[in-house]
C-alpha cells in the first residue's frame, strides 16, 4: 500500500498526524476496557446475556483504530471538515458537495466495519460465557 499524503483527498484522508494519534489512543482505550469488561464478566461468570454489553467499548475501541489506520474521521466526514493542523478539533470545511459525498460514503464504511468488530467481539464473549456455565 503506497503512504498517503499528510493532505485532504476527499473519501481517503481525512486527518493527520495529531488527529491520527487521537483515534489510535481512543482505540487502545476501547480495546483496554473490552478486555477489563471480559475479565470481570468472565470472572462474576456472568450470564451470556450480559455478553451483549461488550459491543460498546469494542465498537468503540475498532472505531478508534480504523479511523488512525485509514487516517479518516468518520465524525469528520459525516460534517464536511478536515483537519491536518497540529491542533485537534481545528477543523476546515470542505467545499465542494461531491467531496463531502465521498467523505461521507468513507465514514459510513468506518462506521459499518466497527460495529461488525463489536458483533464478534460480542458473539466471542457471550459464546465464552456460556461455555464457562454458571
Amino acid at each position: 500500500m503506497a503512504q498517503q499524503k499528510n493532505e485532504y483527498v476527499p473519501g481517503v484522508c481525512n486527518i493527520g498526524f495529531a488527529e491520527r494519534r487521537t483515534r489510535a489512543m481512543a482505540g487502545w482505550i476501547g480495546l483496554a476496557a473490552t478486555a477489563a469488561l471480559c475479565l470481570l464478566l468472565f470472572g462474576l461468570r456472568a450470564s451470556p446475556w450480559w455478553g451483549l454489553i461488550i459491543f460498546l467499548p469494542a465498537a468503540g475501541g475498532a472505531v478508534g483504530f480504523l479511523q488512525a489506520a485509514f487516517h479518516f474521521c468518520a465524525a469528520f466526514g459525516m460534517r464536511g471538515v478536515f483537519n491536518f493542523g497540529s491542533t485537534v478539533g481545528d477543523v476546515a470545511d470542505v467545499a465542494r458537495e461531491e467531496y463531502r459525498r465521498a467523505d461521507r460514503a468513507k465514514a459510513i464504511r468506518i462506521v459499518v466495519y466497527s460495529g461488525l468488530i463489536g458483533a464478534a467481539a460480542t458473539a466471542a464473549g457471550a459464546l465464552a460465557l456460556s461455555l464457562l456455565g454458571p
